[in-house]
């Protein structure tokens, strides 16, 4: 490393790292214009920020290439968790390993006792997270009064976990004078509010990452039938089988819930939230980072600030509530210039809601159906057959492969191999066929790349349906639905794609049915919808005056109703064999009175008795 605004110590330590060259956050931190400045910078997770806040920070704490002899930290680094405060450690640990700099830690879960006698011996550059540290200057042991520069790692991230409280009385207690950097991966309106209270003058700088979208991400939005959202997330998980994934959901109770039904499916799965102890968290990190396991199941807070190595895979389960989330989640992948895929679960019921996320976020999406079971196996068998087993060519088993093949043949060898190969690996999902509900101006590329548009002669008014369609459409051409893109269904005809390699199986035209022709275009259709009718014009009441028609009886049209008589006592004594008691009405009962024989009188009703005993009725 041959910069020469860069300390020769911390030149020679990239060097041995193997830098051949700054990232783009890097270098903007070493311009000629942004020394000695405060700054807020904003880059995507991964983008190198922890070496580009060491570099910035170096001529506040190296005087002629050497550190000082010191009592008081000169530099503080504030980072929103345990997990992440111990990454930037470490970072800056061989970073400024060769200039002699002695960097404490002060962080949630660990020894608190060690980490004052850390401090009583003198550190030039001291870590923690926002509780800790306020803990430690309120009992005295942490002392910023020498305190040259602060660095806010994540500052969103801590303004999200609520430390506002806890950021302001560090600040505050530090010197005024000192230089202050804030990096976040988005600049929310909290963060500039921040930044105007606790910096001065201090430089916008936009890293490649925040203004467009990460050019190793590829976002991808699966749509989804609400009762295939958990088997689409474990054919995700095959399709891709990720050296290391990590799945988000809404809630702790989600979490558990989906890791529950990994765990039956034989996923090697862990989860993080926030109701694991420190150990708890640490044991599963370690699962991950040593292979035990390949999935993570997390919460948005229990997640914050790890960093899995190897990530290519990030999975949105639940739809996160912004766009800011949405970068955070996808920002774990895709980092150091590898290749990542952020996916988002997408319900018939959330579509507009997940492309405001992604407009928010200013991304783009590729939109599609979800992997189906033939699309895995597919992806499985190619992996098989591309197995390094397979490709060289070694004589160390010469002798016992010889010995299998004499005594079980080719075909049992190959077979076995292939059970074995399968052996332990889910079982791909099958799911169901939604009708294409991806956004016009993002119609998907079909999974199969090259596909050529075709025209059928029933639409909405026939009562087409995508589903009803599909297997007609495959009967006819003698093909499985893997060689099937998007189906358009319109008002008075669809149009549905077919990959190039099999389209040629339905000729120009075909009637796959009476009534039902299918018919190849020669290129792409009009897939804009028709305008809707034009509203039926609003009811008006006839010129002059209006007048409420009459009841046909009072036109003497038909003769009116007549109500029909109640029986008197009489006539119900000759039907019933009972006879007429007095004082009964026409047509009902005897009329029970307050001072009736026998009677005892309870506010408007009447009780009698019967040899001492209460009929029914009384109350």
């Amino acid at each position: 490393m041959t910069d020469n605004m860069i300390a020769a110590p911390l030149a020679a330590a990239l060097a041995a790292k193997g830098y051949a060259s700054l990232t783009s956050v890097q270098q903007a931190v070493l311009e000629t214009d942004a020394a000695g400045r405060d700054m807020l910078v904003s880059a995507q997770t991964g983008s190198g920020k922890t070496v580009a806040f060491g570099l910035a920070i170096a001529p506040q704490l190296m005087d002629d290439d050497m550190l000082p002899d010191v009592v008081a930290p000169l530099a503080l680094a504030i980072a929103p968790t345990r997990e992440l405060a111990l990454q930037v450690a470490a970072e800056l640990g061989w970073l400024y390993g060769q200039a002699g700099a002695r960097i404490a830690t002060c962080v949630g879960g660990m020894d608190y006792r060690g980490e004052r006698r850390a401090l009583e011996r003198g550190a030039h550059i001291v870590v923690g997270t926002p509780g800790r540290l306020r803990d430690h200057i309120e009992r005295g042991s942490l002392d910023l009064s020498a305190l040259r520069v602060a660095v806010l790692d994540e500052a969103d991230e801590m303004l999200d976990l609520g430390f506002r409280e806890d950021l302001e009385f560090i600040l505050e207690s530090a010197p005024a004078d000192r230089r202050t950097l804030m990096f976040s991966a988005t600049v929310p309106p909290a963060i500039e509010h921040l930044a105007g209270t606790f910096q001065r003058d201090a430089m916008r700088i936009m890293a490649q990452g925040e203004s467009r979208q990460h050019g190793d991400i590829e976002y991808r939005a699966f749509n989804v039938a609400a009762r295939d959202r958990e088997p689409a997330i474990f054919n995700i998980l095959r399709l891709h089988e990720a050296r290391t994934a990590i799945i988000f959901c809404k809630t702790r109770a989600n979490v558990n819930h989906l890791l529950a039904r990994m765990g039956n499916r034989g996923f090697k799965a862990v989860a993080l939230s926030g109701e694991l102890s420190q150990q708890e968290r640490t044991h599963a990190l370690q699962a991950l980072r040593d292979g035990r396991a390949s999935v993570c199941v997390a919460t948005d807070v229990a997640a914050r600030g790890i960093d899995l190595p190897g990530l290519e895979l990030v999975i949105h389960a639940d739809l996160p509530t912004n766009s800011e989330t949405l970068l955070h989640r996808s920002g774990r992948t895709g980092r150091a210039g590898a290749k990542g895929v952020s996916a988002l679960i997408v319900m018939p019921s959330e579509v507009r809601k997940a492309q405001m996320l992604l407009k928010r976020a200013k991304v783009e999406a590729d939109w599609g159906p979800a992997p189906s079971a033939d699309e895995v196996s597919a992806r499985d068998d190619t992996r098989m057959l591309d197995h390094p087993a397979l490709q060289g060519d070694s004589d160390d088993d010469a002798d016992l492969a010889r010995q299998m093949l004499e005594r079980f043949g080719p075909d049992r060898l190959a077979q076995a191999f292939i059970r074995l190969w399968r052996e332990g690996r889910p079982a791909p999902e099958e799911l169901t066929v939604l009708q294409d509900r991806a956004p016009t101006a993002a119609r998907e590329r079909p999974p199969f790349g090259e596909a050529v548009w075709f025209q059928l002669s029933v639409g909405h008014t026939a009562r087409a349906e995508a589903r009803w369609l599909l297997p007609k459409i495959c009967d006819g051409g003698g093909i499985n639905r893997d060689a099937i893109g998007a189906i358009r269904v319109r008002q008075d005809e669809t149009f549905v794609q077919i990959a190039v390699a099999q389209a040629g199986k339905f000729g120009k035209a075909m009637e796959l049915e009476p009534g039902l022709t299918m018919r190849r275009l020669d290129g792409e259709p009009d897939l804009e919808r028709a305008p809707r009718p034009a509203e039926r014009p609003a009811h008006r009441k006839p010129e002059g005056e209006w007048k409420k028609p009459s009841r046909p009886e009072a036109s003497g049209e038909v003769p009116a109703r007549t109500k029909k008589p109640r029986w008197t006592p009489e006539e119900r004594s000759t039907r019933t064999g009972k006879p007429a008691q007095e004082g009964a009405k026409p047509g009902g009962f005897r009329a029970k009175t307050a001072r009736s024989e026998g009677g005892k009188e309870r506010g408007k009703f009447t009780a009698h008795r019967k040899g001492g005993k209460p009929v029914k009725g009384e109350r």
